[in-house]
């Protein structure tokens, strides 16, 4: 008696279910990358661009990738991705969408409105990168290297040291960009995507700073490199030291930055940072000896100091933090009400210790 009441209830329950909501792969289009630009009309906000991965019977037999793109211009993202949905006769598939464009005049503005969206909708990768656009997203969507793969867009392998690896490209997952911008004591950099004037090469050397209720600021190519490789330790870091009629072009392997907020009953008085390098000397004007290389690396450690100390004091006069020197003196004592406001009245005025050592292990394969 009691099976069959049991029996009763599942078959009226599954009544009420819904049918699956499985599309086959044949009814779907995948969605490689999203462009988000101002919009160019007076009653919308954004102007949204969706690059679209054309299916092949065979990679082999393709000499070029082919795409098809997608625009509409709407109030929010979500109006115009749904209208977008009514552009073709296939499902949106966002699940491969791992690159996210966002126009770099929209980073002055109120960035919670689009980042709710992109976080919100669960088929969209937090793992996705994400990345500042110049002049525009769409165009640089649109920009289409010769020799790109049918099947993979080269914005991807920009990032994540999974193709080109250079300390001038700085690489942020969409989650990274949206802990850093609503965290304390931290602020967001993304990588800025140009393309050359004939539209057919992607440019990524330099990098954003972007701060809630701030301008951001762009970070010079030199700048990038300068960060990133004290940041991430990112090898390949090159230097140039012109001096007394020497000219020395310098390639680190490793660089490690270490660094400690001092302070003083509570209060933070200086930032101690410790600067390790090695590498070997790629370049000169003139003959090398091995038995000067202490000399060179005397002479490398001073000329880094200085450039090193040009970024840190520029970020500190834009109150400015990617590092998260704020995020580490969070961390050192107990979080009352007034810890992080001690931080930000002091750190536009702390004094930089940089200390910069060299080891230059050789002058090349030439003396």
């Amino acid at each position: 008696m009691v099976h069959i009441k049991f029996l009763a209830i599942i078959f009226v329950v599954t009544i009420f279910l819904s049918g699956c909501g499985f599309k086959d792969i044949d009814n779907r289009i995948f969605v490689t990358g999203i462009g988000i630009d101002p919009s160019e009309k007076e009653n919308g906000k954004y102007r949204i661009t969706l690059k679209l991965a054309i299916p092949v019977s065979q990679i082999k037999q393709e000499k070029e990738a082919s795409y098809q793109y997608l625009v509409h211009e709407g109030e929010n993202l979500e109006e115009a991705i749904r209208i977008l949905e009514t552009h073709t006769d296939k499902v949106l598939d966002f699940g491969h969408a791992k690159i996210i464009l966002i126009n770099e005049s929209l980073l002055e503005e109120e960035l919670k409105d689009f980042m709710d969206y992109l976080v919100r909708r669960g088929d969209i990768q937090f793992i996705a990168w994400i990345a500042a656009a110049k002049p525009t997203a769409e165009e640089i969507l649109r920009t289409e290297p010769k020799g790109e793969s049918p099947v993979a867009s080269p914005l991807i392998k920009f990032f994540g040291n999974t193709g080109t690896e250079s300390p001038y490209i700085v690489s942020t997952y969409l989650y990274e960009f949206r802990r850093d911008f609503f965290g304390k004591g931290v602020d967001s950099i993304l990588p800025v995507v140009e393309s050359n004037e004939t539209g057919t090469q992607l440019i990524v050397n330099k990098s954003v700073i972007v701060k809630e209720k701030t301008k951001p600021l762009e970070l010079s190519s030199s700048f990038t490199r300068d960060f990133n490789s004290l940041s991430n330790s990112i090898p390949g870091y090159s230097f140039k030291i012109t001096t007394d009629g020497l000219n020395l072009v310098l390639n680190m392997g490793t660089t490690k930055m270490k660094y400690k907020i001092m302070k003083e009953n509570g209060q933070p008085t200086s930032i101690k940072i410790n600067v390790k390098m090695s590498g070997v000397i790629s370049q000169s004007n003139k003959n090398l000896s091995l038995k000067n290389l202490e000399n060179y690396n005397k002479l490398a450690s001073k000329e880094i100091k200085k450039e090193l100390e040009k970024l840190f004091t520029t970020l500190q006069k834009e109150k400015l933090d990617p590092f998260g020197f704020g995020l580490r003196y969070r961390t050192m004592q107990l979080n009352h009400k007034d810890t992080f406001k001690k931080w930000e009245e002091a750190y536009p005025t702390l004094p930089f210790d940089v200390t910069v050592d060299v080891a230059l292990k050789s002058t090349g394969t030439i003396e």
